[in-house]
C-alpha cells in the first residue's frame, strides 16, 4: 500500500454490514443471458446472520458447457421460480433492516452486480449498492501474487468449499475470505483497502449521479457527448464499463484525453453479443456521425485500389466504389487517395526493380507521371527509364526483359496486398453468440438483427453493394481468427 494510503488508513471505517453474493448464469453477458441460481450470505461484524439460495428458471435453455461447469441442468431449473417471482425477496435480502444498502460483495463483483441490476431493470425496479470486489481487494492487499481467481484465493488462504461453482457454496467462501482477512490484517489497513476498492472508478461530478452503476460489463459501442449534445467521441470495448470509466481516470497525462473527459456531459451505449458487432457498429457510427475526437474514416467513395486486367499490362488506379464485387479478385490494396496508391506502387517498384515507365509512373522524359492510370504502352517509348540507366530496372522499357515476365514479377510483388473476393454467395447473416445476426452484403454492413422477424426484414432491405474498406478489414481479421462461423444465406429465392 502506498505511503499516503497508510497515513490516511485511520480515516477509513471497516464495513460492518455485508452481503456476499454469487450467481450462476446461462452465460457471461447480462444483456443476453439469464440467472440460474442465487446465493446470499449476510454478515454483520464478522458474524453470519443469514444464508439463502434458490435455483432460478432462466426462461431459456442452459448451454451444455454451462451445465457441465456448474452442474445445474435444464431439468433442475424447469420447476424453479422465475426471477420475477423471487425479485421482491432478493431485493429485501440485499438491503439492511434500516432500508440502507449494505456493502455488496462478490468475486469479480461487476459480473454479479450487473446481472442483478439487469434482472431488476426488466421489472422496472431500481437497485444500486456500494460494491466491493474481492478480486480487486485481493490484488490491493497481496500485489506480490499474480493470480487472484477464487480458486487461487482459496488455495492461498487455505479455504475450502463443499459446493464449488454453486451459488451458495461460493458465497460462503467469500464470507470465509473476509473473516480470514479480518483475523490476519489490521483493521486500519483492511478498512483502507476496502474503502479504496469501493470508491474506485467514480465518475466526475459533472456527469449524472448513478451513471457508473448503469454501465454494462459486456461488449459494445459507446458515445461521449458534450455541451449542447455535441458528439465528442465514439469507442468500443469487449468490456464497456472499465473502458468508459477509463476516460475519466485521474492518471491521464494526455491533454486530448483530459479535454475529452472534461467536456463530456452525457454517455450512451449499445451492448452487443460480441466484439464483431461492436466493431461494425463503431465503424458505421464514426463514418456517419463524424465525432470531434475520432480519426475520421474515409467515405467508401474516396477509397482507391490497384487493379490488374487481362487486357492491359501492369495495373491501373481504380475507385473502389466503381468496381463490381466480382472485380475484387484482381485488385491489390486499399488506399485513401490516388496519391497514396501511386506512392505505394512506386515503393514496390523500387524494391523489386520494376520499371517506372512501364508502370506509368515516369514519363518518357524521365519526370514523374501524373494521372489516374498506373500503366503505359511500352511500344514506341523513346528511351529507357532512369532506373534502367542507374541499374535499378531490369530493362522492360528497353526490350531487355519480356513484358510478360515483368508483369508476372509485378503481380508477385503485389501479392501481399491482394484483396479477397467476397467469400459468400451473396447477402448473408453472420451469427454472433445466440442473440445477434450481422447482415452483410459484399463487404457492406447492412445492420444487425436480434430476432428471426428482424432477420427476415433484412432479406429485402436495400443496401448499396459497394466495397466498404472498413468492413473489409474488420471481417478479414474476424474470419482469420474464426474460420468456423455460423452464417445464413439471405438471398431472396
Amino acid at each position: 500500500m502506498a505511503a499516503a494510503e497508510e497515513r490516511s488508513a485511520a480515516a477509513f471505517i471497516l464495513p460492518r454490514d455485508l452481503v456476499f453474493v454469487d450467481l450462476e448464469t446461462t452465460g457471461g453477458n447480462a444483456a443476453f443471458h439469464r440467472i440460474t441460481e442465487v446465493g446470499i450470505v449476510r454478515m454483520q461484524d464478522d458474524r453470519v446472520v443469514e444464508e439463502w439460495s434458490s435455483l432460478v428458471n432462466p426462461e431459456c435453455r442452459i448451454p451444455a458447457y454451462i451445465e457441465a461447469f456448474t452442474g445445474i441442468t435444464n431439468e433442475m431449473v424447469a420447476g424453479a421460480p422465475r426471477f420475477s417471482d423471487l425479485a421482491a425477496l432478493v431485493f429485501e435480502k440485499l438491503r439492511s433492516p434500516t432500508r440502507e444498502s449494505p456493502i455488496f460483495v462478490a468475486h469479480n463483483a461487476r459480473f454479479d452486480y450487473s446481472f442483478l441490476r439487469t434482472e431488476f431493470r426488466r421489472l422496472d425496479v431500481q437497485f444500486s449498492a456500494k460494491v466491493l470486489c474481492t478480486v480487486k481487494l485481493s490484488r490491493r492487499l497481496f500485489p506480490e501474487y499474480p493470480r487472484h481467481s477464487l480458486d487461487a484465493v482459496m488455495e492461498r488462504h487455505r479455504l475450502t468449499c463443499a459446493a464449488r461453482h454453486r451459488a451458495l457454496g461460493d458465497a460462503r467462501v467469500l464470507g470465509d475470505f473476509w473473516s480470514k482477512l479480518r483475523s490476519e490484517i489490521s483493521e486500519e489497513k483492511l478498512a483502507a483497502a476496502a474503502q479504496i476498492v469501493i470508491g474506485a472508478n467514480r465518475l466526475p461530478p459533472h456527469l449524472p449521479a448513478g451513471l457508473a452503476d448503469e454501465l454494462p460489463e459486456g461488449p459494445g459501442v459507446y458515445r461521449l457527448f458534450g455541451e449542447g449534445d455535441v458528439l465528442l467521441y465514439i469507442g468500443r470495448s469487449h468490456s464497456l464499463r472499465p473502458r468508459i470509466l477509463g476516460h475519466f481516470s485521474s492518471e491521464h497525462a494526455d491533454l486530448k484525453e483530459q479535454k475529452k473527459a472534461q467536456q463530456t456531459r452525457r454517455i450512451d451505449w449499445v451492448e452487443t453479443a460480441g466484439d464483431l458487432g461492436a466493431q461494425l457498429k463503431e465503424a458505421e457510427w464514426i463514418k456517419t456521425l463524424k465525432p470531434l475526437f475520432n480519426k475520421r474514416l474515409k467515405p467508401k467513395s474516396e477509397s482507391f485500389t490497384l487493379q490488374a486486367s487481362d487486357q492491359e499490362r501492369g495495373v491501373r488506379l481504380a475507385a473502389l466504389a466503381d468496381l463490381d464485387p466480382a472485380d475484387l479478385a484482381g485488385c491489390y490494396g486499399v488506399f485513401q487517395s490516388q496519391k497514396d496508391a501511386r506512392k505505394a506502387l512506386t515503393d514496390i517498384a523500387r524494391a523489386h526493380s520494376l520499371c517506372m515507365k512501364v508502370l506509368g509512373l515516369e514519363t518518357p522524359d524521365g519526370a514523374a507521371a501524373t494521372g489516374s492510370h498506373a500503366n503505359a504502352e511500352v511500344e514506341g517509348l523513346a528511351a529507357s527509364c532512369v532506373g534502367y540507366q542507374l541499374g535499378r530496372c531490369k530493362g522492360a522499357c528497353a526490350g531487355k526483359e519480356p513484358l510478360m515476365l515483368h508483369d508476372l514479377r509485378l503481380k508477385m510483388a503485389l501479392a501481399a496486398l491482394k484483396l479477397k473476393p467476397w467469400p459468400f454467395p451473396g447477402r448473408v447473416a453472420i451469427a454472433e453468440g445466440r442473440a445477434e445476426f450481422h447482415v452483410l452484403d459484399h463487404w457492406v454492413y447492412v445492420g444487425t438483427a436480434r430476432s428471426e422477424d428482424e432477420l427476415d426484414e433484412f432479406r429485402t432491405k436495400a443496401a448499396h453493394a459497394a466495397f466498404d474498406p472498413d468492413v473489409y478489414r474488420i471481417l478479414v481479421r474476424y474470419l482469420a481468427k474464426n474460420p468456423k462461423i455460423d452464417w445464413h444465406d439471405l438471398r431472396v429465392p
